[in-house]
């Protein structure tokens, strides 16, 4: 089943998550039941706009071909949620999915609360009917705290115990995650402050430009530890980062974070708000990327933001971040591979899957502009970097359209192209999310320069099925 409705607009994504038409923001609540895995979304549905939150929900059997359900949770009125439904996380309580979100009421002052929503046939594999409690599980911050800033739970298991995760903010600038003992999910207990941004690890890993930690999300490394993933607040979304390190318990059983190092998630600028599917022998990531284009646009399309592909996180044993797309995306591939040798190249199709290894210097152009402009993959192994270039084709926001160099091993990456969404993975090291509209009289055309290379392409197709 085709996930998206045709759209005649050439930037639009065929081949990942995003709803038919209007408003797609962050992922929520990954989950894997009785055999399929499910994907909630903050989605619009009557605006390419972001209000009028609501939950949108799709499902897979296989990662690659989701299918559209109606919409799981929406605004009650009068009730704790609504003036949205925010996000959060999906969990099994004993037998019942359970989603736990972020309800906003119509007098908020920037503080969400805690809420419930459980499905209604926990035997269905689609879980299509959900019914959400009419009051919060925790009606805001602690006392104490000076807390402005309060969303987004995240609920995940250590020691046999049941702890939940909340983004928060403070009066003073200062971020912080705060922890919550749920083992009954109806009865919240605050455990303390996880993690904040007096952190010395926090602080050289992020610097102090955020003043709160929105979509905090815990995920364990195949080597033991944990990975903490925040996305970063400055009044506006900024950017997303991750620290790995051990939890450790207090003598009084209070779990904390001790983070060892650190850095930047996604290296590009159109990436936030990732959510974390921990499976038992890996973990899986959604991000949401935002549209880089004029409003006027987005609402000539009718569409705006899209999820990335799943990608499969963990840890190198130095405690950076490993990542790669998930192996399941390999069933969007063509039968037949096209193979390009350096100093040639070929017409791209509209969606595709580029893997490049260069022993030198090596170049790959991707799209040419009616003036000759080039968007180009440099990777310079010698100099261990990977640069992606789209001076050309300008996106908006206050960040620009600059280069974007990442040190990496630079001797392969893999692209990920599927309308205007670009997804770059530099070995297994680092990513890089932006989105690239093209222009009527831009060309998608491969070129490889340099010696040493070796490209092999596929091109996007729906999965056959025997």
């Amino acid at each position: 089943m085709s996930l998206t409705a045709q759209s005649p607009d050439p930037g639009a994504p065929r081949f990942r998550v995003r709803p038919p038409a209007h408003w797609i923001n962050d992922p929520n609540g990954p989950f894997h039941w009785r055999d399929r895995y499910h994907l909630f979304y903050q989605h619009n549905p009557a605006a390419p706009v972001h209000t009028n939150v609501h939950w949108g929900h799709v499902s897979s059997a296989d990662l690659v071909e989701w299918e559209h359900h109606p919409i799981a949770l929406t605004p009650t009125p009068g009730g704790p949620d609504e003036a949205g439904c925010w996000s959060g996380c999906v969990v099994d309580d004993d037998g019942v999915p359970t989603a736990v979100y972020t309800g906003v009421d119509r007098h908020h002052t920037g503080l969400g609360t805690i809420c419930l929503a459980r499905a209604l046939v926990p035997e269905d594999e689609t879980l299509t009917e959900w019914r959400q409690l009419p009051a919060p599980v925790v009606t805001g911050p602690p006392a104490g705290l000076d807390v402005v800033m309060f969303r987004d739970p995240f609920v995940f298991r250590s020691g046999g115990h049941r702890w939940a995760l909340v983004g928060a903010g403070h009066a003073g600038g200062r971020p912080s995650v705060l922890l919550y003992d749920c083992d009954d999910l109806a009865d919240w207990r605050f455990a303390g402050v996880f993690l904040d941004g007096a952190d010395p690890v926090a602080a050289d890993a992020f610097g102090d430009k955020a003043v709160g930690w929105e979509c905090p999300q815990l995920y364990a490394t195949s080597g033991g530890d944990w990975v903490l993933v925040l996305s970063l607040w400055d009044g506006n979304p900024c950017h997303t980062g991750y620290l790995t390190g051990r939890l450790e318990t207090s003598e009084t059983g209070e779990l904390r974070f001790a983070p060892r190092t650190g850095g930047r998630l996604d290296h590009g600028r159109d990436f936030y708000a990732p959510a974390v599917l921990q499976e038992p022998d890996r973990a899986l990531m959604w991000g949401w990327s935002w549209e880089a284009r004029e409003r006027e646009e987005v609402e000539r399309v009718g569409w705006a933001g899209v999820l990335t592909a799943p990608r499969v996180v963990d840890a190198h044993p130095d405690g950076t971040l490993r990542v790669v797309p998930a192996p399941e995306l390999e069933l969007l591939r063509a039968a037949e591979p096209f193979v390009v040798a350096p100093g040639r190249g070929g017409r791209l199709p509209e969606a595709y899957d580029l893997s490049v290894t260069a022993s030198g210097r090596t170049t790959v152009r991707l799209l040419r502009s009616a003036s000759g402009a080039e968007l180009t993959v440099v990777l310079d192994p010698e100099e261990g970097t990977v640069t992606l270039d789209r001076g050309d084709w300008p996106r908006t926001g206050p960040e620009g359209s600059a280069p974007i160099v990442v040190r990496a091993p630079a001797d392969q990456v893999r692209i990920l192209v599927d309308g205007s969404l670009l997804e770059l993975f530099a070995g297994t090291r680092a990513m890089v999310t932006e989105r690239v509209y093209r222009r009527p009289d831009d060309v998608p055309e491969l070129l490889v320069t340099g010696s040493g290379a070796t490209v092999t392409g596929w091109e996007l197709v729906p999965p056959t099925h025997g």
